[in-house]
């Protein structure tokens, strides 16, 4: 094997790596600094614990939102993610991580 293109593909992984836990991060202080700015319709605010987002590794993100939450995001929204509410965060970058915290944000507290 060619150790200076391994040397590429291994500096590309960890660019890759480190670019998706920079938006888990991002994604996390965004929804949490919504919902401590939203007021849903019973006037209590929220107390989830969004810390999984940047304690989960990889490229796939558990959310924890409801099926309710998750068709909520597709028909209003149009987010895409699985029915238990995970998410690629291969596809999150910033230019839509403003929209995607907004609709997270949104689901959770109506």
């Amino acid at each position: 094997s060619d150790p200076a293109l391994k040397s590429l593909w291994l500096s590309e992984c960890k660019g890759m790596a480190d670019r998706i836990q920079s938006m888990r991060l991002s994604l996390r202080q965004k929804v949490e600094a919504g919902m401590l700015a939203a007021t849903p319709i019973d006037g209590s605010k929220s107390r989830k614990n969004w810390s999984h987002i940047t304690e989960q590794i990889g490229m796939f993100c558990y959310t924890g939102l409801s099926l309710e939450q998750v068709l909520r995001l597709r028909s209003e929204f149009h987010v895409y993610c699985t029915d238990d509410g995970r998410f690629s965060m291969a596809g999150v970058n910033e230019s839509n991580i403003d929209y995607l915290s907004h609709a997270m944000v949104s689901v959770c507290m109506t």
